[in-house]
Formats: structure tokens, sequence, C-alpha cells
């Protein structure tokens, strides 16, 4: 049973961003509440405060069972009126129509109950309660906030007459408008409220997504700055000397030979700038990328250690496993369920190592078969390096990379 339970969890828990997984919990405990409600104010209440008579028991049957009906839509509409509000699709036809007439019913019901004396005051001002609920959380999400209070007073109003006028009971007429109203403002606060913190979560999150492509893009401009900066002034030569080794050709000056000399020269050397530009795009600085890792972990809510000795080491060393230390910090911000997380280089026996472990077992796709991690194998392969990732455990993760050094670079690091 638990090994299904973490089964279960990696695929339809551990997979989901932190947005998804506050929705889903919201949602589910939306399911619970009208449930809980529902049982603890009038399926378990009302049978013990009927009438010992079969009218009594045939309307209390049939408020139960439009109290379960009015539980089950709920449920069934929560998704559609919770998208209606997050803006993502409009409020199908139905959604209203059949809660509201099964609340209109279970109201009748409770009237009847209190006109024919079949139940307690108590029970009859308890089922109110119950049966308003599971309503009033979807009629909550689908309709502005001024509308909700506006209508639910004027069904307070109402309902407290129809109950009053049914059994004429003084307290009774002072508790009515107590449990609608309770019901009304707890629909609000767990429903509206809680909608309300989903939007401003899903704004975040596009906010992030929205901030990623911008830094993607301004890491494009500036690389096409770079280039245009490098390849600028020698295309201007390279054009003019091409042209100037053109018009003395044509009059078979041989100074047009020398011209072109230095047209191979100038392109030669924009060869060798745009290599060295594209160099340093594609480093990584192992450095930084173990202090943005600490960080970025860090805002994630993920509690990172970072021990690392880089000193001495070459700089192909450090950019291969700087792209490491990238990966494996984007594995865990996006496959794994992480709370604590590692990171380790250290100098052993000839060869550098990287490790980095964290307690979510979700650490990388398909079990280490990642395209990422097959990138960074062919990196480390350059340099005669080896990668592994795997489990370790039944929660935790461990990525290890491992590069040799030279017997001069070895002695200087340790």
């Amino acid at each position: 049973m638990t090994a299904r339970i973490r089964r279960w969890q990696q695929r339809h828990w551990g997979r989901r961003s932190k947005a998804e997984r506050v929705e889903l919990f919201s949602v589910l405990t939306w399911y619970c509440t009208v449930w809980f409600v529902m049982c603890c104010w009038l399926l378990l209440p009302l049978p013990g405060g009927l009438a010992h008579r079969p009218a009594a028991w045939v309307l209390g049957g049939l408020l139960g069972l439009v109290g379960i009906l009015q539980c089950a839509f709920s449920n069934r509409h929560t998704r559609a009126a919770l998208d209606h509000y997050l803006g993502r699709a409009a409020l199908p036809g139905g959604a209203q129509r059949t809660p509201a007439v099964l609340l209109g019913l279970a109201l009748a019901l409770i009237v009847a109950l209190a006109g024919l004396d079949a139940a307690t005051p108590v029970a009859v001002r308890f089922a109110i309660g119950g049966c308003v609920l599971p309503f009033a959380l979807l009629y909550s999400l689908t309709v502005p906030v001024r509308v909700f209070l506006r209508r639910a007073t004027l069904l307070t109003v109402l309902l407290t007459a129809a109950v009053g006028f049914a059994d004429r009971d003084a307290v009774g007429l002072m508790v009515t408008p107590a449990m609608t109203a309770f019901q009304v403002v707890f629909a609000l606060l767990a429903g509206r409220c809680g909608a309300w913190t989903l939007a401003v979560l899903w704004e975040a999150e596009r906010a992030r997504e929205v901030e990623a492509r911008l830094a993607v893009a301004e890491e494009r401009l500036r690389f096409g700055r770079d280039l245009h900066d490098v390849l600028g002034r020698n295309l201007s030569v390279i054009a003019l000397k091409s042209e100037l080794a053109v018009q003395l050709a044509r009059r078979g000056r041989p100074e047009a030979v020398e011209q072109m000399i230095e047209v191979q020269r100038v392109a030669q050397e924009s060869q060798r700038e745009v290599r060295a530009v594209v160099r340093g795009y594609r480093e990584a600085d192992l450095g930084a990328e173990l202090t943005g890792a600490q960080s970025v972990l860090a805002a994630a809510g993920i509690d990172c250690e970072v021990r690392a000795e880089t000193a001495g080491l070459p700089a192909d060393v450090q950019s291969a496993l700087g792209w490491v230390v990238r990966e494996a910090t984007t594995n865990v911000l996006r496959h794994g369920n992480a709370g604590r997380c590692s990171l380790s280089l250290r100098v052993l026996e000839g060869c550098v190592v990287l490790t980095v472990e964290n307690d979510g077992v979700a650490g990388t796709p398909d079990g280490g078969g990642g395209s990422g991690l097959a990138g960074l194998r062919e990196r480390l392969a350059v340099l005669d390096g080896t990668l592994e990732a795997g489990a370790v455990g039944q929660d935790r993760f461990r990525l290890v990379a491992e590069v040799p050094l030279s017997k001069e670079v070895s002695e200087v690091t340790s």
C-alpha cells in the first residue's frame, strides 16, 4: 500500500507545479467541506429531530436525498465554477440551474417540516445551514461579491419569513437568519477567498514565466550585440578592400593582390573573434553556477547547502561542471519535490567529484535518462569524465559527475 501511495504521489503530485498542487488541494478541500457540513448539519442530526409520524419520515428522507444530490452536483460543478472565476473558460449553461433547483426543493421540504411540526426547531435550523452551503460555495465563484451578498440577503429575508410563518417560533425567528448568514460568510471565506488566492498564485506563476522569457530574450540581444560589435567593423573593412581590389584588378595594377591578402587577413581575424564570442557564450562559470544554484533553490523554498573547492581547477573542467550544476538544479526544481539539496565539489585521488543530492526522488525525468543528462555526458566525455544519476534508497536522488585531472593539476589543488 505504501509503494502504491508513493507511485501515485510521483505520478499525480510530484509532476505538478506548486500552483497546480495548491489548486488541487483547494478543490479537494471544497469537495470534502460540503460533504462534512451536510453530514454534521443535516444527515446526522435530522433523524433524531423528526417526529414519529410517517409524513415526517417521508419528508426527512426526501430532504436527506436532496442534500446528497446537492453535494454531488456541487462537487461536479466546482471545477467549472473555478475555471470561470479564473477566466479559463465560460461557465456551462446548466452549471447553476440544477443546484438552484435542488436548493429550492430542499428549502421547500424544510418549510414543510416546520409547518407540519414534523421536526424540532433545532433540526430545522441546522438543516437550513446544511442545504445552503453547497449552493453558496458555487454561487460565490460565479457572480460578483456585491451581487452575491444582495441576493443572499434577499434569500435570508424570504427564508426567515417562510420558516417563521410555518412554525411561529420566536427563538427560531432569530436563529434562521443567523444560520443562513453564517453559511453565506463561510462560503465567501472558503470559496471566494480561496479562489482569489489561487488567482494571485497563478498570476505570480505567469509573471515568473514572462520573466524567464525576457531573460532569454535579453541574452539573445546581448549575444547579437556582441556579434555586431565583432563583425560590423571587420565586414565593412572587407567590403571596402574588396571593392578597391576589384578596381585595381580591372586596371591591371599589382596592388590588387595586396588588398586581397588584407581581406583574407581581416576575414581570418573575424573568424577567431566570432569563435571567442561563441566560446564565451557557451562556457559556464562554475563559481557563478554554484552561487546561482544556491540562491535559486533557496528562493524556491529548498534548503540548499553548498561545499565547493574550485581553486586551481582548469577552465575546461570548471565549464563542464558548471553545466552539470545548472542542469541538476533545473531538474531539482522541475521534476522533484525536494525540501533539502546539497552540492559538494571535492578533489579526490586525481579527479574532481561533483555530487548533487536531494530528498525528492523524482529528481530527473525518466530515471536519469533525460536528454539534458545525455548532453552532460557528452560534455564530460570530452574530458574523459563520467556522470551517474539515480535514486538512493526510497526518498533520495543523487547525481555524481567525475572528471580526471592531470598530475600537475592534482598536486596544485591538493
